[in-house]
């Protein structure tokens, strides 16, 4: 038997909690109107799994959820794991709020039953008017697919699955990409051992403050794919990378010696489409995530393009199921995005649904 409610929320990272948080606001209880689903073992999303040296110093940006001050519950340490920090957090305001997310819950898919939607999870079985799926990318890593990548005969590895530097001292390290993490684990990996850098486009970085309409700008690029139902480009891609003090002194030790993405891969490393060559011990995928969408498969959201057509005033209602919202997707892919998506998701859903007044 299938338990009945109004909402599901898949995923309890930073845009399932601010969806929980919102519904809330607008008067449904959790447990009996929305549950929460999460498939980790403790509160956290995907910070849990962040590795070592990701510190609060070190780490991006941390943004509060709505409600409640990070930085009241991590305290001014910034030496302190991010992988500690964020899921005390997220712990403290699950709690604080009462908004029960059961865990660990795996959603298996989710599928049509008439006018509701069947959830099926390895917790059990829901059925819902409505979904905010916030599952993220964390699961999803992605390793583009170049010629002769089975062939290599040393380490392959995705930022996925990065512990610490010191794990590759006396290898020569590769690292594929242009993105935040790469920059990282490049400035971390090169402290300790040999290094060679690739990316596929030159790296653009963003020098001076990066203010407000900037980063509107940059987040509607985003957007506008989405609503056109192309797959999303990350923000990162169109924000640039702001020239840190910590990337500034990469430069100066000649780390940022970029070379241009190979063409093939062999058994000792790679070559390019001029036939030189670089052996190397480790391959480092830098190349990102995709959105951990499969078990919405069933409900057949996606165009011929890929991408999923979104509308709504945040771009997080699916066009061809307007019951499903994603959230932490597209443009709300970060952490203040995806605060706002939340809020926007859970209001546009629970008045769809009818199930608040407008």
């Amino acid at each position: 038997m299938a338990l009945k409610l109004d909402i599901v929320v898949i995923g309890a990272g930073q845009a399932g909690l601010s969806a929980a948080y919102h519904l809330k606001q607008l008067g449904l209880q959790p447990g009996r109107d929305f549950i929460v689903l999460d498939r980790a073992p403790q509160a956290g999303g995907a910070w849990q799994y962040r590795w070592p040296s990701l510190t609060l110093s070190t780490v991006n940006r941390v943004h509060d959820l709505p409600g409640m001050s990070f930085a009241k519950i991590a305290g001014g340490d910034d030496t302190v794991k991010a992988s500690v920090a964020v899921p005390h957090y997220f712990a403290a305001y699950e709690g604080h709020f009462g908004l029960q997310v059961l865990r660990p819950a795996t959603v298996g898919v989710v599928c049509e039953r008439g006018e509701r939607l069947r959830v099926e999870a390895d917790r059990g079985l829901f059925s819902a008017r409505g979904i905010i799926n916030a599952t993220g990318t964390w699961e999803k890593p992605f390793i583009p697919d170049y010629p002769g990548r089975e062939s290599f005969a040393g380490r392959q590895l995705h930022t996925h699955d990065f512990y610490r530097a010191e794990d590759f001292v006396g290898q020569h390290v590769l690292i594929v990409g242009g993105g935040i993490s790469a920059i990282q684990l490049l400035d971390q990996i090169s402290l300790v051992t040999r290094t060679s850098w690739v990316t596929r486009a030159p790296p653009c970085f963003r020098e001076g403050p990066f203010d407000q309409d900037a980063g509107r700008e940059a987040v509607k690029l985003v957007e506008d794919r989405v609503r056109a139902g192309l797959p999303p480009n990350s923000v990162v891609s169109v924000t640039g990378l702001p020239l840190s003090p910590a990337i500034i002194a990469m430069r100066d030790r000649g780390v940022l010696e970029r070379q241009e993405m190979f063409s093939e891969i062999t058994p000792t490393g790679v070559r390019w489409a001029d036939r030189h060559s670089l052996d190397v011990d480790v391959i480092l995928w830098c190349t990102g995530f995709r959105s951990a969408l499969d078990h919405l498969a069933p409900l057949q959201l996606r165009e011929e393009s890929g991408g999923i057509t979104m509308t709504g005033r945040l771009a997080t209602q699916v066009a061809r199921d307007p019951r499903v919202h994603l959230v932490g997707y597209g443009p709300s892919a970060s952490t203040v995005g995806a605060n706002r998506a939340g809020g926007a998701a859970a209001r546009e859903l629970t008045q769809f649904l009818g199930a608040v007044d407008d």
